[in-house]
């Protein structure tokens, strides 16, 4: 995991990553990172169309992740397996 580039979504607005939040009755959420750049524009056209122009593609690698996921206080990574089902894969920080 560390050696691989990934993909995320963040607003060019104010600078927040895209999260998901498995549980809508608690604070808890996970960074989505896709596999594929294409992927991550996948996603947003799937479903954020009309906002597409108010996020950029960043991509990180592996040795990023940890600083990121600390720094905005992310339980832990949604990777996106498949983006227009989607089928996210949850992994916690333990």
């Amino acid at each position: 995991m560390l050696h691989q580039v990934y993909h995320i979504l963040r607003s060019k607005q104010d600078g927040q990553y895209i999260a998901a939040h498995p549980d809508p009755d608690s604070p808890t959420q996970y960074l989505l990172l896709f596999s594929e750049y294409a992927d991550a524009l996948s996603y947003l056209n799937k479903y954020a169309q009309e906002l597409v122009d108010r996020f950029t593609v960043e991509s990180i690698s592996g040795t990023q992740l940890k600083g990121i996921l600390q720094r905005w206080s992310f339980a832990g990574i949604g990777l996106v397996k498949d983006p227009l089902l989607p089928r996210i894969e949850f992994l916690g920080l333990d």
